[in-house]
């Protein structure tokens, strides 16, 4: 009952709470932009969670006001050893802008929904804030929009290059990527009384020094200099090919440390830690999450973002997928990291005893479903390997695809009594379930695995990503070809049929995607009316930090050939783009015949609109 629950479970968010809990101090204050859900979903509750487990005091500020006489900046005092700042489980700026710029009217990771509770680039204002009041304590910045900011990026809502976020921030440390492991070691040396100007040879983190000063470093690291902020605003095609190096370096094994020079300082990037192996992912999810929004907000509205993953288990983490769209190779890394069998199960037993639940676990997934415990069946090839992505532009031979660990998993679930249904809530990689691998064993897993996800683990709808109907623009966005998607549609048709389910394929697609022209949309209207789809899971492409996508948008070259690319940019071709995907609609359909037949396209007008049969 909420009225029985007990707070002290939760880390503490006001000073009461931290009486209540008889601490003297704090050791560390950690500020989100999201409301505070301890749940392995959420970032700062992992990593609130990790600094506990090295015995720290730990204190969460939710959404603090930034617009106030700041007490929420000074109701916790100082911590004894630093304060950390996230912006939240998402970029502020995507969060709170749509594709074309409009201001959003919900924020999913605040209760009811409700707009405004955190700022633009929550990040920077957060960390400027507590710089200017606390300048003596050591601040450090993590999560997603610090991670994917961390050298100069493309910035779509300012339309200009930034430098790396720790420019405008002020932080001493960046912590990119899934900052466990790096976090714990930073607190372990500050509690030595190391200081922070010293902690220079963390794995996966940045931090910026004099551009000629020495700092301590790991011998075995090889160092590779990008070129300099002020080169990147002075030539595209040079801020182009620096991310040809940040992709390969951020999906090695043994990557290197990357530096880049801005005025008299230099930013420096240590290489990432190995792929957690299943004892270190493990550790991270067997953490004492309560699962549930903090008692603060009982009484208030529902948490959507929360709503949506409450009875969701994370099995995996990491995509080798390299789309190019996608930020999480560049964030989670291209290696997976799989959880144990029994570390997930003790999951879904802590699930089902929700008060809330009702047999049904929304999401048993990862960053895409279906890349549980694969891995390279040679390591020493993956070592010395830097593509991008280890399925495309086929599916790497030394990639182990077999989806039986994922059979056994989802089984295992099926046979808990207090599961009525386990559904894949992820987008599935259907490429990697039709390719034909040439080993029985897996082959036969492989087409097992989609047969039982349709039979027994899909509600109603089972969602994948095409993104596009133009092999030139798929092969652009490192996706498999239209074909392959027609053929997934043909056997989820007949699986369903010899089950006798009647299920609906939900395709998700982009467009105004760097390559997309106009042309390509109506052949993607074409081809979707063809297999009688009316699309509604659709999305106007949106440039985000460290794609290589968004380095396309905005420079015009492609980073690994320096070929020119045609991209929609103005508003008006990025909605004469969009309108493709709604052709059945009256509103559209004089527009789209005018616009097809002003580029000597009546042919693709008349095969959208000619009448079925006819």
């Amino acid at each position: 009952m909420e009225g029985k629950t007990d707070i002290k479970l939760w880390l503490p968010t006001s000073m009461k709470e931290v009486k209540d809990l008889g601490w003297e101090e704090i050791d560390v204050i950690l500020f989100t932009g999201d409301a505070y859900v301890d749940h392995p979903s959420f970032g700062a509750a992992v990593i609130g969670r990790i600094l506990e487990a090295e015995g720290l005091k730990v204190a969460v500020i939710p959404q603090p006001n930034w617009q106030d006489d700041l007490r929420d900046f000074k109701k916790m005092g100082k911590p004894r050893l630093f304060f950390a700042v996230t912006a939240g489980n998402m970029d502020s700026m995507v969060n709170h802008y749509t594709a074309g710029k409009r201001k959003r009217t919900d924020d999913a990771y605040t209760p009811g929904g409700k707009a405004g509770f955190r700022p633009d680039y929550a990040t920077i204002v957060y960390s400027q804030i507590l710089k200017k009041l606390y300048p003596e304590v050591p601040l450090v910045i993590g999560g997603i929009e610090a991670s994917l900011r961390r050298v100069t990026h493309y910035d779509y809502w300012s339309d200009k290059l930034m430098p790396s976020i720790l420019v405008d921030s002020g932080a001493d440390l960046l912590f990119y990527g899934m900052a466990e492991k790096s976090i714990a070691e930073f607190a372990q040396l500050m509690q030595k009384g190391v200081p922070v100007k010293n902690l220079t040879t963390i794995p996966q983190t940045v931090f910026m020094t004099g551009a000629d000063e020495p700092y301590a470093t790991r011998k075995i690291w090889d160092v590779f200099e990008l070129t300099s902020h002020e080169e990147c605003l002075k030539d595209r095609k040079k801020y182009a090919r620096n991310f040809m190096y940040i992709e390969e370096e951020s999906n090695k094994m043994e990557a290197k440390k990357l530096t880049q020079r801005i005025g008299g300082k230099k930013i420096v990037v240590n290489p990432p830690w190995p792929t957690f192996k299943e004892a270190e992912i493990d550790r991270v999810y067997d953490l004492p999450y309560t699962r549930l929004p903090h008692p603060r907000y009982h009484g208030k509205d529902p948490i959507p973002a929360y709503e949506m993953i409450r009875h969701s288990i994370n099995i995996h983490r990491g995509c080798f997928g390299g789309c190019t769209f996608c930020t999480i190779s560049a964030h989670q890394g291209k290696f997976i990291a799989s959880r144990s069998e029994k570390s997930v199960l003790k999951e879904v037993e802590k699930v089902t005893q929700m008060p809330d639940f009702k047999g049904y676990i929304s999401d048993l997934g990862g960053p895409s479903a279906n890349m549980y415990k694969m891995k390279g069946i040679h390591e020493e090839i993956c070592k010395k390997c830097k593509r991008p992505s280890c399925i495309f532009p086929t599916i790497c031979k030394n990639l182990d695809t077999n989806h039986q660990p994922m059979l056994d998993l989802y089984r295992k679930v099926r046979q808990n009594p207090k599961v009525k249904k386990a559904f894949i809530g992820s987008g599935i990689r259907y490429d990697m379930i039709l390719e034909k691998t040439g080993r029985e064993e897996t082959d036969k897993a492989n087409n097992e695995y989609l047969r039982e996800v349709i039979k027994h683990h899909v509600s109603g709808r089972l969602k994948v990503a095409p993104e596009h109907s133009s092999d030139e623009v798929l092969k652009f966005m490192r996706k498999p070809p239209f074909k392959l998607f027609e053929k997934l549609n043909e056997e989820f048709i007949k699986i369903n049929k010899e089950e006798n389910l009647n299920q609906q394929l939900i395709p998700y697609f982009i467009s105004s995607h760097p390559g997309s022209k106009p042309e390509d949309m109506a052949d993607l209207a074409i081809q979707t009316k063809k297999m009688n789809f009316r699309l509604e899971q659709v999305q106007d492409f949106t440039p985000t930090p460290m794609t290589l996508a968004t380095e396309v948008y905005y420079s015009g070259y492609h980073p690994y050939t320096m070929e020119k690319i045609y991209t929609a940019r103005n508003k008006h071709d990025k909605e004469n783009q969009r309108k493709f995907f709604f052709w059945y609609k009256n509103e559209f359909k004089n527009s789209i015949i005018n616009d097809l037949k002003s580029r000597g396209r009546n042919d693709l007008a008349d095969k959208l609109f000619k009448k079925s049969g006819s």
